[in-house]
């Protein structure tokens, strides 16, 4: 929505900032829990740098922190006005981390312009062992230096939910990621319940109408069981957080999808299987540990702690 042109002929708008933050959330944890299948990979043994600590990054951080990460954040925005300590330098984050999450808005002029914010020399900066995920906007990565960097093994991964040029996404560049979705991330019932609830309370705001408290409700359940057993015996902290959140959403499966099939990019948005957030489902935990306990509640899981 061109929001100025709007303002000068007094036509009022409205957004619904963070209603799909959850969902995003959501979508970085399945992607970090399928990387913790690799053997070795160890939750507490890595950094993950958050460029852009809005609404999204605010949570993916705090996900992060959850599961044992040691968490960067780079924002420049936030860092001047509410002071630097919190915050690092992008220089920090890709020096530093293994993991890079990008949920900055596109800017495309000024101080904080976030167009191509990672290309070919941004891209130059990263080391055979990092890895990249967008979830922001197709244009803050350079697709095309991407591409290059992929195929010479300048970094070992990456993860794109958003592409340059969508739904005519580079199918080079398809193959070549890890993880590659079509502009899902988002795409949770409940943000989209989030999403309608914000909308609909604005509308009755502006027009003073009966709605002002007015909330979504019964949304859609997904096809998989919202009260699973998980039996934690015998099994690490992180391979239960991973069974946990794999349960709900598996990245991978919609990856999958996408490559087979990148012809149908926005039909497979238009035909997005019901997903549920964390907060739908209750665990039925047997053999849980207090730590176990406290992430699983600390991610948004219902729980039920079963007999011995």
């Amino acid at each position: 929505i061109d929001t100025e042109w709007c303002e000068q002929r007094g036509i009022a708008w409205t957004n619904a900032p963070g209603c799909n933050s959850g969902s995003v959330q959501q979508y970085i944890a399945s992607v970090l829990a399928s990387l913790a299948q690799e053997p070795g990979f160890r939750f507490e043994n890595k950094t993950l740098g958050v460029v852009g600590v809005g609404n999204v990054g605010k949570k993916v951080a705090h996900l992060a922190e959850i599961l044992g990460f040691r968490v960067l954040l780079n924002d420049p925005p936030r860092a001047r006005a509410e002071g630097p300590e919190a915050f690092v330098s992008l220089e920090q984050i890709t020096s530093e981390c293994d993991i890079i999450s990008l949920h900055v808005p596109l800017e495309t002029k000024g101080p904080d312009a976030t167009y191509h914010l990672f290309d070919a020399k941004g891209l130059s900066d990263l080391s055979p062992h990092q890895i990249l995920i967008n979830s922001s906007r197709g244009e803050v990565v350079d697709n095309q230096a991407l591409k290059t960097c992929l195929k010479q093994g300048g970094i070992k991964a990456a993860v794109l939910d958003v592409w340059e040029k969508e739904p005519a996404i580079d199918l080079e560049l398809l193959d070549l990621v890890l993880y590659g979705t079509p502009h899902i991330a988002g795409y949770s019932a409940d943000g989209k319940g989030n999403g309608t609830t914000m909308s609909v309370r604005a509308i009755a705001e502006k027009f003073n109408l009966p709605l002002k408290t007015w909330q979504a409700s019964n949304l859609p359940l997904p096809a998989q069981s919202i009260r699973p057993e998980l039996d934690c015996r015998g099994k690490s902290l992180q391979e239960i957080l991973c069974r946990a959140i794999l349960h709900t959403y598996r990245v991978e499966d919609e990856s999958r999808t996408l490559k087979q099939n990148p012809g149908t990019f926005e039909q497979q948005r238009a035909d997005y299987a019901v997903r549920r957030e964390f907060g739908c489902y209750t665990l039925s935990l047997q053999g849980a540990a207090k730590p176990v306990v406290e992430k699983l509640s600390a991610l948004g899981f219902k729980l039920e702690i079963l007999p011995e």
